[in-house]
């Protein structure tokens, strides 16, 4: 069989883009199809993979601005030449679900969530910096992409949601079902530390929706240690109101993201997620997460046992539940075990056996049309 990949872009590093490393490792050989890539922007590996690019590479800023470009996307999924492949995976948070395949080519979208800015634009416009003209237009061009994306969402021949928060959104927005699979994360490597130092912790893109704002304000009035993990846009900002407790560390080295988040009181998780990796990772190496009681988070944090939920995403709501958060009252080794359940061996088992599954069950569907045809 020949397999490819596609991606909806390759400019920023995330949770789509772990999974795609891991689909990868399952398919080598396999091209990968994005609309864009940034090589200097994602990991060094990357340069050696075969990725191959949509028209939108030669856009000018394409990987430094890409939300300008929301409204190309979709003519960029359609764009592919995948005729020569009989499976196609589609790890898709924005449009590359929509990609068109021969009727025999068996289709798997591994969908991260349908894209919140088309399904979710008030709370997206809330949290983002646009001018007036922008919003304006902004809602006639939403309006287009929810018709191409509940179209296109009727293409791929079976879905697998990251969440069973994604499986709800595939279901109300697209009208499909979804086998629920958990992102890959590398749990096995992550230990235990014999010291819990005195800070709590946020990693995160420093982005708008990603809440981080709660941390920096609800750190800063109780006087906490808070240490920031990433960057992005929103960094200026926060930095501008952040108090004296509160630091910003930037990008750091794996192996010391890796001290940071065994050492910590606590990892702040203040956004909603359609699964949150990052929450995982902390609890694989022993430390509870201090969450907002929705999305991903709910499938990945047990209340009182791996950490406690804030159910008001306000300053007020994540104060309280860090001021009753006792480091004390929870079990690193019970938290470990229950992270295991998320490990990236049990990722690639279970998306092998969907793949191979689903191009079975497509064979012998072809097989019984012909046999009804004779």
């Amino acid at each position: 069989m020949r397999v490819a990949l596609v991606h909806d872009w390759l400019n920023q590093y995330g949770g789509a883009e772990r999974v795609l490393e891991v689909l990868h490792e399952l398919f080598p050989e396999a091209p990968i199809f994005a609309s864009m890539y940034a090589p200097d922007r994602m990991p060094q590996d990357y340069r050696g993979w075969d990725i191959r690019t949509s028209f939108m590479q030669r856009l000018p800023l394409v990987t430094s601005r890409h939300q300008m470009y929301l409204a190309v996307y979709p003519l960029a999924a359609e764009s592919y030449d995948l005729s020569s492949y009989d499976v196609v995976i589609s790890d898709s948070s924005g449009f590359c679900h929509g990609v068109v395949t021969r009727p025999e080519t068996f289709h798997l979208s591994y969908c991260h969530a349908p894209p919140r800015y088309i399904w979710g634009l008030d709370q997206y416009l809330t949290r983002e910096s646009m001018g007036r003209l922008s919003r304006l237009v902004l809602p006639a061009v939403i309006s287009c992409l929810r018709v191409w994306d509940q179209q296109a969402a009727q293409r791929p021949d079976q879905y697998v949601a990251n969440s069973m928060a994604t499986a709800r959104r595939v279901s109300k927005y697209y009208g499909r079902g979804a086998t629920v699979i958990y992102p890959p994360v590398d749990v096995q490597p992550a230990r235990i530390s014999d010291t819990v130092e005195d800070y709590l912790l946020v990693v995160s893109r420093l982005i708008p929706y990603k809440r981080v704002d709660l941390a920096v304000e609800a750190c800063s009035l109780l006087g906490r240690s808070l240490l920031v993990v990433g960057d992005g846009r929103d960094r200026a900002a926060l930095q501008a109101k952040a108090g004296p407790t509160v630091r910003f560390l930037g990008h750091v080295p794996r192996e010391e993201l890796n001290r940071l988040i065994s050492s910590c009181q606590a990892l702040i998780f203040p956004g909603e997620e359609d699964f949150g990796i990052v929450p995982v990772e902390a609890q694989a190496a022993g430390r509870p997460v201090i969450a907002f009681a929705g999305g991903g988070a709910l499938e990945t944090v047990v209340e009182g046992e791996t950490g406690v939920f804030f159910e008001r995403q306000d300053r007020e709501g994540l104060t309280e539940a860090i001021r009753r958060f006792d480091p004390r009252a929870f079990d690193p080794q019970r938290i470990r075990q229950h992270a295991l359940q998320f490990d990236t061996a049990v990722f690639r088992d279970k998306i092998s056996r969907a793949v191979a599954e689903g191009v079975s069950s497509q064979r012998e569907g072809r097989l019984f049309t012909s046999l009804v045809r004779v």
